[in-house]
């Protein structure tokens, strides 16, 4: 195995170093190599955000469409709150549901209206790199609207979906573990 020096230590080559995997791949086969360097944190503190117009109770996720952000209550009273991306103009709903189910590593099955407008679509994108539901799925009402995590964070706090909200991977992985079926789910504007 080849290494590298750093610091005066000798270190084996990443995979990343041969142009494979980047370091943030979860569906990588090679193990990340080791990381020196603290991750940045995306999420912003929730006194710097404004707060939905609502009250949220506890064991609820609040989703402020306008401030593209998610707040999840606890049942203990602390709340967790995320940057995220809705859906386009004319693909937003608004409304009251539940979570009725969570699947981790998805695969993305686009609707027939998706296809038909766009016929390159695959019937299914199985678990990977390319699949734009990420690492995480949390399915609401009737199982076609989702909170997700992507394959293209560049789209996080931005109108960019079609109706689902879009998470950066760490924190739709935190959500994740947090919620269980039957948590409510109120969107607002």
């Amino acid at each position: 195995m080849e290494l590298r020096a750093l610091n005066g230590l000798s270190l084996p080559l990443t995979y990343d170093e041969y142009d494979g995997y980047d370091y943030d791949d979860p569906y990588s086969p090679y193990p990340p190599p080791p990381y020196y360097e603290p991750e940045p944190d995306y999420r912003e503190p929730l006194q710097e955000r404004r707060k939905p117009s609502t009250r949220i109770g506890r064991g609820t996720i609040v989703i402020a469409t306008r401030e593209h952000t998610l707040i999840y209550t606890t049942a203990q009273g602390e709340q967790f709150a995320y940057p995220i991306a809705v859906g386009r103009e004319g693909k937003r709903w608004y409304g009251s549901t539940r979570v009725v189910s969570k699947r981790e590593h998805p695969e993305w099955r686009p609707t027939a209206s998706m296809r038909q407008k766009n016929p390159r679509l695959p019937a299914v994108v199985k678990p990977g790199p390319a699949n734009p539901l990420g690492t995480r799925a949390i399915y609401l009402a009737d199982g076609l609207l989702r909170i997700h995590g992507t394959n293209d964070p560049a789209s996080i706090g931005t109108n960019a979906s079609s109706g689902c909200f879009r998470m950066y991977r760490q924190d739709v992985e935190e959500l994740y573990e947090m919620v269980h079926p039957g948590t409510r789910v109120v969107v607002q504007q």
